[in-house]
């Protein structure tokens, strides 16, 4: 037996992988149903999983590898009956021709948690993963904008997406399905996959707004997203609608990968928040919000001052943006009042945690000054989407924040929670540098003129 490969190596040269398999899985190796795929200048082929040269606290392919042998015993057929949480997938790769299709666990029992972010903070890297692995995928591939006329599979498959609850299905695959297992640590974990010959969808109930939306053919997408997040739509909901194609004027619906989407629809709900932020008055005190999960720690910055934004992150050696790295990197983006007009450099990231913080500022009707400072540090072994921001930062929002008069008691308190220097963080923020060394012309009126 030999795993196969993607860069055609020899079966002798993945034999440290089949071994790390055999201890996880008590000496069963697995044929056919799994795919190494290396990654250039990975080091994992290196390390093998046992010399921890990525510096993680665990490895991360030890744990994906863990998670998906799980499945292994529940894909041994090319029919697979399941309940879907609901959940759908829209590739990326080949576009505009993209794989699209459902996502389905072989189990019978309830599946909404596989794929509803908004109820994993608190769980264990372990447990995502694990929702992650069982989640099988039907591939299909079909034109983003030829998607209407794609037939009876791309028809269920937009059904599936508008579900408000778990929906029985059955797919019918070509083959049975496989898992790639990436040997690289910043590869997010994703299940087994095969192409598609037919679908079988159950009783499917919508959301009765997502529905309502979707056969209003003169609604702008943008409109129909601002307008289903204020009727309480769960975000998660409302991007997997938004990546089939669900939203828009009639003639313009496409689809849109999953990773874009879920990016697009926290930037259209946050600017719209941030409109709504801009005419309120700003809070009378400095503000520092905390929340840490998954070895992720968050300060949040809040100044009394009109809305302007920053997103700052700090990643250690080893972890995903820093791989090789031997000292600490920080990224950041920021916009001032007016917004910004390009896409940040640090991703999804940005948008994610912009919209939490709006969501509180919107709640209390105030405006701000906002900087959130993010430190991922080495337990933090694999990425798992930006969710883990948006929902790591409303924690925060929802604790009590610690209070003080002025900015360099905050960044005190801050420097106390943090790792890295406060100096650091300084050097790298348009924000703070302008809070610390910018007068405003109320600074030239503060003093009185001597009377003469």
């Amino acid at each position: 037996m030999y795993l196969q490969s993607k860069n055609r190596q020899t079966p002798s040269q993945d034999n440290w992988l089949l071994e790390v398999i055999r201890q996880v899985n008590d000496g069963v190796i697995v044929a056919n149903q799994i795919v190494t795929r290396p990654s250039q200048n990975s080091l994992c082929v290196l390390c093998k999983g046992a010399r921890n040269l990525c510096g993680k606290t665990r490895c991360p392919l030890l744990v994906k590898i863990n998670s998906f042998l799980k499945s292994v015993p529940l894909m041994s057929s090319e029919e697979i009956a399941g309940v879907s949480p609901p959940s759908v997938f829209i590739g990326r790769v080949g576009y505009p021709n993209v794989y699209v299709g459902p996502l389905v666990p072989p189990v019978q029992d309830d599946t909404s948690v596989y794929d509803l972010p908004e109820q994993w903070f608190g769980k264990s890297i372990d447990e995502i993963v694990g929702f992650r692995s069982l989640l099988i995928r039907g591939k299909y591939r079909v034109h983003i904008q030829k998607f209407a006329q794609a037939g009876k599979i791309m028809d269920k498959t937009v059904e599936l997406a508008l579900a408000d609850s778990s929906v029985d299905m059955e797919l019918g695959l070509t083959k049975k399905p496989s898992g790639s297992i990436f040997l690289s640590d910043d590869v997010q974990p994703f299940g087994p996959s095969a192409p598609m010959r037919d679908l079988r969808v159950g009783n499917t109930r919508f959301d009765h707004h997502i529905e309502k939306a979707y056969y209003d053919t003169d609604l702008k997408s943008t409109q129909a997203v601002i307008d289903l997040y204020n009727r309480g739509v769960l975000i998660t909901k409302i991007q997997k609608a938004f990546s089939v194609g669900a939203f828009g004027l009639e003639k313009k619906r496409c689809l849109v990968p999953t990773r874009w989407s879920i990016t697009a629809v926290d930037d259209i709900i946050s600017k719209s928040l941030v409109e709504q932020v801009k005419t309120f008055p700003e809070i009378n005190e400095y503000r520092v919000y905390e929340s840490s999960y998954l070895d992720n720690f968050f300060e949040i910055l809040m100044i009394p001052a009109i809305w302007s934004y920053e997103s700052m992150e700090a990643w250690y050696p080893g972890t995903t943006w820093n791989p090789n790295g031997a000292t600490v990197t920080i990224y950041s983006d920021w916009e001032g009042n007016k917004g910004r007009t390009t896409y940040a450099q640090i991703g999804g990231c940005y948008y994610s945690a912009r919209l939490a913080v709006c969501e509180q500022l919107v709640k209390e009707r105030r405006q701000a000054t906002v900087i959130v400072l993010r430190e991922a540090r080495p337990g933090y072994i694999m990425p798992i989407g930006v969710w883990q921001v948006r929902e790591n930062v409303r924690n925060a929002m929802r604790q009590k924040p610690s209070q003080f008069k002025d900015l360099q008691d905050s960044l005190k308190f801050i420097s106390s929670r943090l790792e890295i220097p406060i100096a650091q963080w300084i050097t790298q923020s348009k924000l703070l540098r302008q809070a610390l060394f910018q007068k405003s012309l109320t600074d030239f009126f503060s003093t009185k003129p001597a009377i003469a």
